[in-house]
């Protein structure tokens, strides 16, 4: 496909997609009809409905009897981490081994021209990021992550929090498939933008951003305490009157959504004329910058509510800017004052 149909390339060899980021139409003035069709048709039938499968799945073959659960016990426990672990492998082996290792489409529709392999560095177990992040992933992130499932689904499975079965109430049960989502990138926005207050982002974040080029294995790349943290959005179900079902379709959004945001490709070409739109731009441009696009924005504008939402445009490029440079001049204000006070009076 010809990637300039759809975009430029700037003077670093960056490509650019010619259509700005936006939020979500029931935000936008003046709300129009057609906008919100489209997006609700996007909304129901696109990844989510992939996340939604996949959780079907689980329920119906992995997941044991709530009895079982009840009772912390090998058995279920073993099988749902192998699941968890293979299903991730699977899923995100395949855009690698597709897009960055046998390197299908090349370079085209790729923001960031260099593939991580050809920038090897110190940051990185054995000066690789493929490696560090694959690793990382799947021996930390992916195991925490289903510990903190494990003990979710034995809360519930024991009785220790109320469960609402589709039987009892499906309109609820409906309203909670369809705001998972939602719960998923308020919960993401939330932690993700305290991992980047200091300490937190020199101890803990800082590890998932050595991958400023990110690709799908920079996913799950974390600090462990990232990690536990990531998943414990599925904790929100403790609360909210949910079901195992719910539980483990929040587990599977979080875990498989995570590698959409890092394909680091705007369009991922199927055929010689078909591709499928990525929307991995906002948080690719996170990782660029460091200092926008915290969540990607689904339902909620929360970025653009707290002030630090980049939709790709040069003025948009602008108020990041200005924002970094008001920022240093009142840190510097700070350290000056703090001097002045630390410095005997003669």
């Amino acid at each position: 496909m010809d990637e300039l149909k759809y975009g430029t390339r700037n003077k670093h060899g960056d490509y650019l997609p010619n259509k700005y980021l936006s939020y979500s139409p029931f935000f936008l003035s003046p709300v129009k009809a057609r906008a919100i069709l489209s997006w609700t048709k996007g909304y129901l039938i696109g990844w989510n409905t992939l996340f939604f499968a996949s959780a079907l799945l689980w329920y119906a073959f992995v997941l044991p009897e709530r009895e079982v659960m009840a009772t912390l016990q090998w058995g279920w426990t073993l099988k749902l981490f192998a699941m968890n672990w293979g299903a991730i492998f699977l899923f995100y082996g395949f855009f690698e081994l597709r897009y960055y290792r046998m390197q299908v489409q090349e370079r085209r529709f790729k923001y960031n021209p260099k593939f991580p392999a050809e920038q090897p560095s110190q940051v990185f177990w054995f000066r690789s990021q493929n490696w560090d992040n694959a690793l990382r992933s799947m021996l930390v992130t992916v195991p925490l992550g289903t510990l903190v499932e494990i003990f979710a689904l034995w809360m519930m499975a024991s009785g220790k929090v109320p469960v609402v079965d589709f039987a009892d109430n499906p309109v609820w049960i409906a309203v909670h498939v369809l705001l998972s989502p939602l719960i998923h990138e308020t919960h993401f926005f939330a932690i993700h933008r305290t991992m980047h207050i200091e300490p937190f982002y020199k101890w803990v974040h800082k590890l998932h951003h050595n991958s400023v080029n990110p690709s799908p294995w920079s996913s799950l790349s974390m600090h462990p305490v990232e990690g536990t943290a990531y998943f414990a959005e599925i904790l929100w179900h403790l609360v909210l009157f949910s079901n195992p079902f719910l539980l483990v379709l929040q587990w599977n959004t979080a875990a498989f959504a995570a590698a959409v945001g890092h394909l680091g490709f705007d369009r991922l070409e199927v055929t010689e004329d078909k591709a499928l739109t990525s929307h991995a731009y906002g948080h690719y441009l996170h990782h660029k910058y460091f200092v926008v696009n915290y969540c990607d924005d689904g339902i909620l504008p929360l970025d653009r509510w707290f002030g630090c939402f980049h939709d790709g445009s040069p003025e948009a490029e602008e108020r990041m800017k200005e924002r970094v440079r008001a920022r240093k001049a009142k840190l510097a204000e700070k350290a000056a004052r703090k001097a002045a006070k630390a410095t005997p009076a003669e």
